[in-house]
This record gives C-alpha cells, sequence and structure tokens, in this order.
C-alpha cells in the first residue's frame, strides 16, 4: 500500500475551494475521499434526508479492521455563507496564502481541521509500516452549520445498528481563543430556546380598564425570569444565563393596547439542569402572573460533560509536547456536534483558533496547521502505541 504523505495546506486549500454552504457538499467530501483511499480508508458516504430537512451528503471513512481500538477525528466540510463577497479581500471560494495565512471560506471552522485530520493519519500511518493494528475513522458531516437533522445524529444511529464502536473521538471544532494550545473542550452547555406567547384583551390606551395589556404581563413575566441567577456555576461550567433574543408586539399604533405580545428568549444551561428541569421551573414562574400564554421550547441539546481521563490526558500531553502550552479543559461556547457523539464514546474538542470563524476574511495561520497536524499526529501516537519509538 502506498505510504503517501498528505499536504496539509493543499488539501486544506482543495475543500476551501468547495463552495460547500449548507446544505450543499459542494464537491468537498469527493475531495476528501481521493485523499484518503490512498492511505487504505474504506470510504462510504451516508446521504440522508426527512420532512423537516433537505438531503445531506456525510462521510465515514475507516482505516484497519479487527477488534483494535478504534479512535475517530470528527468534524464537518459544510459552512456558513460567505455574505457580501464584495466585503472579501479575495473570493472567499478561492484559497488564497498571503501573509503566511490561508484565507477561504472554511479555514477555521473547519475545513482546516479535516486536513490536519488527514495529514496526521498519513504520517502516523506511515510510521507503523503497515503494522498498524487499531482503526481510525473520519466522521464527516454536512450539516452542523445548519439544523443537524441528517448528518453526525443519524450517522451514529446507523453506525451503531451496524455494530460500530467508538473507543474515542476527538472534533475538531476551533476551540483555541488565541493560539493553539489553549483550549481543549471537554464538554458543552446545553441550548434551550423559548417562544412566550401572552394574549390580552384589545383596547383604547385612554381606556385601559376596558383591556388587558399583554405587553404588562409579558414584561413581568420576563422579570421574574431574569430576576434571580439560575445558578452560581459547577465544577466545569459557568453559571447558565438567561437572554431574551426579542420582544414583538408588532403594533403600528401608539393609541391602541394590542392583543397579542411575544417574546424569544435562550438559556445556555450547565449540568446543573436539564431541558425538562428548565421546562418546569420556567412554567412556575410564569404561571405566577396569571396570563393567558403559551410557551413553545425546544432543546438543541442538553448540556454533557466528558469528565478528565484517558482522552483529555493523552490530548493534553499531545497539545503540551508539541505546543509547549498546557491547556485549559474548557465547556464554554455554544453547541457543537459533539453533543450527539457523546452518547457512543469519550469525546473532546480540539482545533484552529477561533478569531475568524464565519467572519469576512476567514483565515489561519500557516504555521498553526502545522502545529493542530502534528497535534493529532501524537495524539494518535498515544492512543496506539503509548511510550513507543517514533519513526
Amino acid at each position: 500500500m502506498p505510504g503517501a504523505i498528505i499536504d496539509t495546506v493543499a488539501l486544506a486549500s482543495d475543500l476551501i475551494r468547495c463552495p460547500s454552504v449548507t446544505p450543499a457538499e459542494g464537491g468537498a467530501l469527493g475531495v476528501l475521499e481521493r485523499a484518503l483511499t490512498p492511505l487504505g480508508f474504506q470510504c462510504r458516504r451516508m446521504p440522508f434526508e426527512s420532512a423537516e430537512s433537505p438531503r445531506v451528503d456525510n462521510l465515514f471513512a475507516v482505516r484497519g479492521s479487527g477488534n483494535g481500538r478504534h479512535f475517530c477525528f470528527a468534524g464537518h466540510t459544510d459552512v456558513v455563507p460567505p455574505g457580501n463577497e464584495a466585503d472579501w479581500r479575495q473570493d472567499p471560494f478561492a484559497p488564497t496564502i498571503a501573509d503566511g495565512q490561508l484565507w477561504g471560506r472554511g479555514a477555521a471552522d473547519m475545513k482546516g481541521a479535516i486536513a490536519c485530520f488527514a495529514a496526521a493519519a498519513s504520517r502516523f500511518l506511515a510510521c507503523q509500516d503497515g503494522n498498524f493494528v487499531g482503526r481510525i475513522s473520519l466522521l464527516i458531516t454536512g450539516d452542523e452549520e445548519g439544523p443537524s437533522v441528517n448528518g453526525t445524529r443519524r450517522m451514529l444511529e446507523t453506525l451503531a445498528a451496524e455494530g460500530e464502536r467508538f473507543d474515542a473521538c476527538v472534533v475538531g471544532e476551533p476551540t483555541n481563543p488565541e493560539r493553539i494550545g489553549e483550549m481543549i473542550k471537554i464538554g458543552r452547555r446545553g441550548s434551550l430556546t423559548g417562544h412566550l406567547t401572552v394574549r390580552g384583551v384589545q383596547g383604547h390606551t385612554a381606556y385601559p380598564h376596558h383591556a388587558d395589556n399583554p405587553v404588562h404581563r409579558l414584561i413581568r413575566m420576563l422579570e421574574r425570569a431574569i430576576a434571580q441567577p439560575l445558578d452560581k456555576g459547577s465544577a466545569h461550567f459557568e453559571p447558565s444565563t438567561f437572554q431574551i433574543s426579542t420582544v414583538d408586539v408588532g403594533n403600528p399604533a401608539t393609541n391602541v393596547i394590542p392583543a397579542t405580545a411575544r417574546a424569544v428568549f435562550n438559556i445556555r444551561f450547565n449540568d446543573c439542569h436539564t431541558s425538562a428541569s428548565l421546562e418546569r421551573h420556567l412554567r412556575t414562574l410564569f404561571d405566577e402572573e396569571g396570563a393567558n400564554y403559551e410557551l413553545g421550547l425546544s432543546c438543541s441539546g442538553e448540556s454533557f460533560l466528558t469528565p478528565p481521563g484517558e482522552l483529555s490526558a493523552m490530548l493534553t500531553d499531545a497539545v503540551r509536547t508539541v505546543t509547549g502550552i498546557e491547556p485549559e479543559l474548557s465547556t464554554t461556547g455554544g453547541t457543537s456536534d459533539a453533543r450527539f457523539i457523546r452518547n457512543y464514546c469519550a469525546v473532546a474538542e480540539f482545533g484552529m483558533t477561533g478569531r475568524t470563524m464565519h467572519k469576512v476574511d476567514e483565515r489561519v495561520a500557516l504555521a498553526d496547521l502545522d502545529l493542530l497536524s502534528r497535534v493529532y499526529e501524537a495524539l494518535l501516537d498515544r492512543f496506539f502505541a503509548p511510550g513507543a519509538a517514533r519513526c
């Protein structure tokens, strides 16, 4: 089997060149298949579609067989829209190397990390000289930046039903604030979005006793929700937060008490709560107002934690060895597909710096691509052959 070594920058550039805005695949999975197949990876497309979400192409690529340990790299090739392309220094899907950086949509989030997955695996396998025992896989979705309905979750469900098992997984989300090595994510807060509608009685503002102002009731209900902190945080999490996103009445008249008022809020919650316990808490608070209200809640993911253990220790050691930085084990930020993976194996997140993700002129330093790929390679060394001499 050819001992091909993948060029990280070249592969990242090829991936960026693909206009894979969710849910479009844009050719990115084909690029990755062509890079991995010469390394002996078996590549399988896993498309899914559903009534509430369009068809999404996904890729599961695995190298090795048998009962050895199975390590998975997980990520997404889909990207957010570039916005006004005239605001970009160059075409967002024409990768450019300038000022020691690789520019283009997805460079940080997270095509750069996917290239680092592949490059690290190629170097690790080359060092094994055909003696590799175990399994390395890449679980790549095209539905992370979108509704996350037909991506990682359905891939994992299907693979589990087929008997596939994982021992550990690293997700390549951009976890580092400023420098590669600063932060490993070992959990994430949950996210609960609420749609609160309060119904009153429309009337004239000069005769409020003939009306029931839903805006006043809505304000008092929201005040109850924000008057006291939800918690003080926990061992690995910051305090939960309640943020009001919007309040809408849609009333163009200044002398009319409206019939309906609405608000949308979002709670980012730690492991002191579940979405169910928060719903009970909110309904108890809102019921105190005695209003005619409707509350719709949707949870995109519960809070979760992979307690510090073997995976975080190996990843920390790899980061420290390659970068000289002692990483923080953190649970900050939004949600990621790790919320699905945590049901199947230990999972941690480590990737690029996040300074330019989702921004105009997204970019990563070429030096950071090299560092990240070497961290991933060092992690594979520790996972499969701890203490073994390097080639």
